[in-house]
């Protein structure tokens, strides 16, 4: 059909019927002929993942998308899914490489490591990861600061500066506090905030206003990724699911517009795989709403084993 239609102008279709020795009454009929329900189906739920698939950053491969649609109502077939996506010419967003941006601290005062790389918690606001990352603009570098919450991997605060300073780390610890308290949690004494051994991680400004709030502050070995895992992981999802995809950036107030967007993306429809494909917000509704008198204060220890 496919052929005949790109060249009947040239040769005519009872010729080329001819030669390929097809009746031309079969290539009438077939196009007159509706379209299969199979056909009407797909064409529907292309569209359906074409819409959805853009609406969450372009980032979902066919797991995630067959995941995401169950959830919308769609119960579709994951093979059906992948078919449509290749078809359609739709993949999820492929993992770059990380580059690190924290400078070590020099001064050998550094906290211990409470965490030893076993980034679990049984809790919301037992143990807070952080680290930042940077992105290029047209304007210079510009610096994004997170903290992220271990049980939720929620983002539950962060930071777009110009400058790698300790205010950078110390303003998105202030946004955390400020988050979680809006939530109805103000004591988060015995709390674990664990980040890597950068220069703004070992600071006089961060590591007294820790102590302040009760919190006990954990850093990781010297230029070792593996000590601040789940930071990491998170910047390398920022980086290639938005930075990566939508830039490039002009100015700081750009990228923190976009990363406005994006962290209330991540942390209420983004669908995360350790967390049985629901998005943060949803882990933690549904830690509350199983343990609806707990303020997750009465448990403090992350599990470390």
């Amino acid at each position: 059909m496919a052929f005949i239609d790109d060249h009947r102008t040239e040769f005519g279709v009872e010729p080329i019927c001819r030669e390929l020795q097809v009746a031309p009454s079969t290539y009438y009929a077939a196009k007159v002929r509706p379209p299969s329900a199979r056909s009407v189906a797909d064409a529907e739920l292309t569209e359906v993942i074409a819409v959805e698939h853009a609406a969450n950053y372009g980032v979902y491969g066919a797991r995630k998308m067959w995941k995401h649609l169950h959830r919308l109502g769609h119960p579709v077939g994951r093979c059906t899914v992948e078919r449509l996506m290749r078809a359609a010419d739709l993949h999820g967003v492929v993992r770059g490489r990380a580059k690190r941006t924290t400078i070590p601290g020099k001064d050998g005062t550094r906290a211990g490591d409470l965490v030893n790389r076993a980034f679990t918690a049984t809790a919301p606001n037992q143990l807070w990861v952080a680290d930042f990352t940077y992105v290029r603009t047209w304007a210079g570098f510009s610096y994004v600061a997170f903290v992220i919450d271990v049980f939720s991997r929620m983002i539950v605060g962060w930071k777009a500066d110009t400058r790698m300073r300790a205010d950078l780390v110390t303003d998105t610890l202030e946004m955390a506090v400020w988050a979680r308290g809006r939530a109805g949690v103000s004591d988060l004494s015995g709390l674990i905030h664990h980040s890597d051994a950068g220069a703004q991680y070992v600071s006089l400004a961060l590591t007294e206003r820790l102590a302040a709030m009760g919190m006990r502050a954990s850093i990781g070995t010297v230029a070792d990724a593996y000590d601040n895992a789940m930071a990491e992981s998170t910047i390398g999802l920022f980086k290639n699911e938005l930075v990566r995809r939508r830039g490039p950036w002009r100015t700081l107030d750009d990228v923190e517009i976009a990363t406005l967007e994006y962290v209330d993306w991540f942390n209420n429809r983004r669908l995360h795989t350790e967390l049985g494909d629901i998005p943060p917000a949803e882990q933690e509704a549904n830690y509350y709403r199983q343990n609806p008198t707990s303020t997750t204060l009465e448990t403090r220890e992350p599990s470390l084993h």
